[in-house]
């Protein structure tokens, strides 16, 4: 038996969910499909930028997730040799948003929250421990081989949505080019209950600390605070170890005997799809490109990916009428550019910032960080760009 629905999403992170939720507030069947038995409890990406709120109010979800976050109005750089700290507060744009602050909330949240009214929606189907095995297309839809706990399921649909990460297995039977390139080092993040507001003055939820020995970012969520840092050295067992763990407190707070709760290794790319749609399967989020994560923009992307994607497909999907192409091919024109003119570009140049060894490279960028908090144009300039509004108005001006 197959089963149907005008929709198939691939993948219930944050970004295939709001896509799947989208499309059943606008009437659309569909379906949800998670290779996992639950919405993973990952803890990677935790920030919202004012932007998204603004999106996500559409669902009337924002108190939900604030309730379950915590705002961050102010987030600082902060250079541990010279011990300069440079805050940057978004309460200054609290004249175009209903949100000026970033909301620290991780992203299972999202995802739990939006898959549990999914599920109770008329519209809407979530099917988790269902792994997509392969991918079929022709003139009028999509078939999908799916494995699930029992059987192999057979799926079909007008259209699929593949919001299935970094290693997208849609991404692969498309046979897209995912071009970039994956940093050497690792990154590793270790969470912990210490309060580390303790051992600094004036530290924000959102900290990023250059150091030319260590650089770091510290991130409060509401249950741990989060330490970022690179791993050069080591294999993936020394990354996480206690060893490992006692050496970044040591540096951090001279404590290495911190606890911590938990502690998770990723690799780290920049890569963007060559095409973000093949007929009627499209890439959104992780699928279609990734990102270092300084500056908190890749969940934030995906989730602006799909909603660009969505009110692209609106009149297709809820009449039947017209021309899928055309939508498609400026969703891929107005999101790869985006992530290709500024995502890209400006994650690269946050890390670089961080990481600099060199002592006149540090220097500039402090100086470039104290003349823009000097003057009340750059500041505002700057806020945008980092808040995400600039990339929004980048995507509306590609026709």
């Amino acid at each position: 038996m197959t089963k149907t629905a005008k929709v198939i999403v691939v993948g219930a992170g944050p970004v295939g969910s709001v896509a799947a939720y989208r499309l059943a507030e606008m009437g659309v069947d569909v379906i949800l499909l998670e290779a996992y038995p639950n919405c993973p409890e990952d803890l990677r990406a935790s920030t919202l930028h004012p932007p998204t709120l603004e999106m996500l109010n559409e669902f009337g979800i924002v108190d939900d997730l604030i309730d379950m976050g915590l705002k961050a109005p102010v987030y600082q750089y902060r250079n541990r040799q010279s011990g300069e700290t440079f805050a940057f507060d978004l309460t200054e744009l609290q004249d175009m948003t209903d949100y000026p602050y970033r909301l620290q909330c991780e992203q299972f949240k999202l995802a739990r929250l939006l898959t549990g009214k999914l599920q109770d929606h008329p519209h809407g189907e979530v099917l988790f421990s269902r792994r997509v095995l392969s991918v079929e297309q022709d003139g009028s839809g999509v078939t999908l081989k799916v494995e699930s706990t029992r059987e192999i399921e057979t799926y079909r649909a007008d259209f699929v949505i593949a919001c299935d990460g970094a290693g997208s297995t849609v991404r692969k039977w498309l046979n897209v080019g995912f071009e970039g390139f994956t940093y050497p080092e690792k990154f590793v993040t270790f969470s912990t209950e210490r309060p580390l507001e303790d051992y600094f003055d004036d530290l924000a939820l959102v900290n990023y600390v250059a150091d030319p020995d260590e650089w770091m970012v510290l991130l409060r969520v509401p249950s741990v605070w989060r330490v970022l840092v690179p791993a050069h050295d080591g294999n993936d067992e020394f990354i996480v170890s206690d060893q490992k763990k006692q050496e970044v407190f040591k540096h951090l707070i001279n404590d290495p005997d911190v606890v911590t709760e938990h502690r998770t290794i990723y690799n780290v790319h920049q890569r963007v799809a060559d095409s973000y749609f093949t007929d009627r399967v499209i890439l959104a989020g992780d699928s279609a490109h990734l990102n270092n994560p300084l500056g908190g923009f890749g969940m934030n992307s995906g989730i602006h990916d799909v909603f660009n994607l969505t009110d692209g497909l609106r009149d297709v999907l809820t009449t039947g009428k017209g021309d899928h192409i055309a939508p498609l091919q400026k969703y891929e024109r107005q999101r790869q550019g985006v992530m290709r003119a500024f995502v890209q570009a400006q994650t690269i140049k946050n890390k670089k910032a961080l990481e600099s060894r060199d002592a006149d490279g540090q220097k500039r960028h402090q100086e470039e960080l104290t003349a823009i908090l000097a003057d009340d144009e750059r500041r505002r300039d700057y806020l945008l760009g980092q808040a995400m509004y600039k990339s929004r108005q980048l995507e509306a001006s590609i026709d």
